[in-house]
């Protein structure tokens, strides 16, 4: 067994950014790392006390011996260090954002532990890939086979295939982003966790979740058809709502972060938060930062 000799905040490069009266945590998907949401933190850091950090499987992770592909062979794992860690930092009745692989780790962690979430919002995620009887996951079993053939035998050229595949090309910067952290992912980890995460099936716990919820979807993604965010949306005991960013592909908080942020807010509802109008400060704020 693999243990962590220092905090989960450490190990997990988790930083707290922004002094907002409420907090919001951010997970980065498969292979990733926290530096997918740096386009949209210069907005939410003006109103939250926000989150980010990296799972133990990241590139960014500085010891890589304490990841245990075992051990994370299931998202139960992944949703004890999501709990742990919110643990450790005193985190009460958070705004999730779980990006891909993560909305379903927040949905788990929510079931185990509904105070520490008063809201999630899922985006791009997935409680199944591939299609069964009536439901459409958007891949057949073969193709995921293929795809993890892939990982297994080519993993350097999947790692430059793959994100054309799933990021919008017309942001050639983003599609090397996302190579560039696929290939910062050990490959020992790549495997194992792919098997993970493209073979997981978690509908059965979607009417455990009764934390209200905001799914978020792209016009077009390759990873999750729109079918998948209604069936969510049917399951989910909580109240949920499906919202959808004028985008292609599975990384809109990169591609096309401005609309995302004006989807991603939409569920407030409260009039506190003038998103359309600010729009044109954030652009402003994000030009002074990049």
């Amino acid at each position: 067994m693999v243990m962590l000799e220092k905090s989960l905040q450490a190990s997990m490069n988790a930083r707290i950014i922004g002094s907002g009266g409420e907090t919001m945590v951010l997970a980065h998907g498969f292979g990733l790392d926290q530096s997918v949401w740096d386009k949209i933190l210069p907005y939410l850091t003006q109103h939250y006390q926000v989150v980010v950090f990296d799972w133990l499987f990241s590139g960014a992770v500085k010891d890589p011996n304490i990841f245990d592909p075992l051990k994370y062979s299931s998202y139960d794992a992944f949703a004890n260090d999501l709990i742990a860690l919110m643990d450790e930092l005193d985190l009460k009745s958070s705004v999730f954002v779980g990006h891909s692989m993560s909305g379903m780790i927040g949905c788990i962690a929510s079931i185990k532990r509904p105070e520490l979430f008063n809201r999630l919002i899922l985006v791009g995620a997935s409680p199944r890939y591939i299609n069964i009887d009536e439901y459409e996951g958007g891949f057949e079993a073969a193709a995921i086979d293929n795809l993890l053939s892939d990982v297994e035998c080519n993993y350097q050229n999947w790692t430059s295939s793959f994100p054309t595949l799933v990021v919008d090309n017309n942001d050639p910067l983003s599609v090397e982003k996302i190579s560039k952290c696929l290939k910062s992912m050990k490959h020992e980890f790549a495997l194992p966790l792919a098997k993970t995460v493209f073979r997981s099936d978690e509908r059965d716990i979607l009417d455990k979740v009764t934390t209200p919820c905001t799914i978020i979807q792209t016009t077009s993604d390759f990873v999750v058809p729109d079918s998948v965010a209604y069936y969510m949306q049917k399951k989910i005991k909580g109240k949920s709502t499906v919202e959808f960013v004028k985008a292609d592909g599975h990384f809109p908080q990169l591609t096309a972060h401005l609309e995302f942020l004006d989807d991603f807010m939409g569920w407030r509802g409260d009039g506190g938060w003038p998103v359309k109008s600010s729009l044109l400060s954030v652009m402003l704020v994000l030009l002074l930062v990049f």
